[in-house]
């Protein structure tokens, strides 16, 4: 029997990802959205995309199915039913048990950037990281309202490094549909605004995070939870360029001192950062610390590469945190982001939607961490020839690369799976094309699996 949406057993999946098939920017161009569906189980899935207007009218539904153990890409460009230019959110509803993601692209495929759906939404959320001509760099953002009846928002903006605090007017969203809150016209918050947000509502929302740069696009999910702790698989730093910064903020009541751990995998010395967070409001940690002279990590990595992870070493007041990741190559013009994890989140097995070898010059690399005890983790890819076998210690992180491994023009998904039911694994992935000029780079975090 189906399940509905508001169920929220994973039986079934809420797509916050927003398809903004055609939506103006002034920077980027239009915007345009595909997303890749997972079939988790080992029987057909039958499944429907309902997309929703955002006055929470149907603009139209699609029906179709996913064969075992497999997953199906969808454009909306292509969707029957939708017209040419579009601005929505979208639901899709299963028999089985399924996984999404959602990438966005601008100015036809020049620019882009990758989220996760959610299965649950939540009556308050955080949001890290907002802008307004910080540098030329803006954020928008989408809340889908995943409720039953029609939800009343209200969003609190603080600021952090600029700007001015401010509650923006409550506004309603029916079920299923989005809204979408742009920085761009929010004069209150003053010429220029860097800081973070909290978003309520009386019945369960969703959201997603789009920075806009001059040349490059971001994206991140918004945060149902926090945790005194926060892990990130991958930071990395003067790394053929790229360059990682974490925008952590402190969901609690009291000014709390964090100190971050940065843990190399493949290059790099461990060092650390320590600041202090306001309530409400939030840190930019890594982005110069690796940089400027006195810090502890440019101390101990002097402008040569950092490729690991991040993790929360101390958290003074122990108050609840969310961030996120963000990494960029300035020179290339490569961007993304993604939300660090609570240790929580980490499961023996993590499902991964999307993987991909020399598609169309496309591929991804897979970024994991441990949490747990030492473990022997294995990747299975469908419709590859074989698995991959990793050995991670405690507290160790590893990147595997699929580009020449798959097979020339591979696409298809995977699940990373440590050897023991206890085992505590957290995974991230990374889109590129290298070959083409534009922000051809897209993250998304892999979905734990219970």
């Amino acid at each position: 029997m189906n399940k509905t949406v508001r169920i929220l057993l994973g039986l079934s999946l809420l797509a916050a990802l927003l398809i903004p098939a055609s939506v103006a920017s002034a920077q980027l161009g239009a915007y345009g959205s595909s997303f890749q569906v997972q079939n988790l189980t080992s029987e057909e899935a039958t499944i429907v995309i309902t997309f929703y207007n955002q006055d929470g009218t149907v603009a139209t539904t699609v029906d179709d199915t996913i064969a075992a153990s497999s997953s199906n890409t969808y454009f909306a460009v292509t969707t029957p039913g939708l017209p040419d230019t579009f601005t929505g959110s979208a639901v899709i509803s299963s028999d089985k048990e399924i996984r999404a993601i959602h990438n966005l692209d601008a100015s036809n495929f020049t620019y882009g950037a990758s989220s996760s759906g959610y299965t649950a939404g939540a009556t308050a959320l955080s949001l890290p990281l907002i802008m307004r001509a910080n540098s030329g760099y803006t954020t928008w953002f989408n809340v889908q309202n995943a409720g039953s009846g029609t939800a009343t928002v209200s969003v609190a903006f603080a600021a952090g490094l600029d700007g001015t605090d401010w509650t923006h007017p409550d506004v309603t969203i029916e079920p299923g549909a989005a809204y979408t809150f742009d920085q761009t016209d929010m004069t209150n918050l003053g010429a220029v605004f860097v800081g973070s947000a909290t978003v309520t509502s009386d019945q369960p929302i969703v959201a997603t995070v789009v920075e806009v740069g001059p040349t490059t696009l971001y994206a991140y999910d918004g945060f149902t939870d926090g945790d005194p702790a926060i892990v990130g698989p991958l930071f990395q730093y003067y790394n053929a360029g790229f360059s990682s910064s974490v925008q952590v903020q402190n969901t609690g009541s009291t000014a709390t001192t964090v100190t971050l751990d940065y843990t190399p995998s493949f290059a790099g010395v461990a060092c650390e950062e320590t600041q202090t967070i306001e309530p409400g409001a939030a840190g930019t940690f890594g982005l110069f610390a690796f940089a400027v002279a006195g810090n502890d990590c440019n101390t101990k990595n002097p402008g040569t590469a950092f490729v690991g992870s991040v993790t929360v070493q101390t958290n003074s007041a122990n108050e609840d945190l969310v961030a996120i990741v963000n990494q960029h190559n300035f020179s290339t013009g490569k961007a993304s982001a993604y939300s660090a994890f609570r240790p929580d989140e980490a499961k023996q097995c993590t499902s991964l939607p999307l993987i991909m070898d020399r598609n169309s010059n496309y591929w991804t690399g897979i970024s994991i961490i441990n949490v747990g005890a030492a473990t022997n983790v294995t990747i299975d890819y469908t419709g590859a020839p074989a698995n991959e076998v990793i050995a991670l210690g405690a507290g160790a992180s590893a990147i595997t690369l699929n580009m020449n491994a798959l097979g020339a023009g591979y696409v298809g998904s995977a699940s990373v799976c440590g050897a023991n039911a206890s085992d505590q694994i957290l995974v991230i992935v990374n889109e590129q094309n290298l070959t083409v000029n534009g922000d051809q780079l897209f993250t998304y975090n892999g979905f734990p699996l219970d």
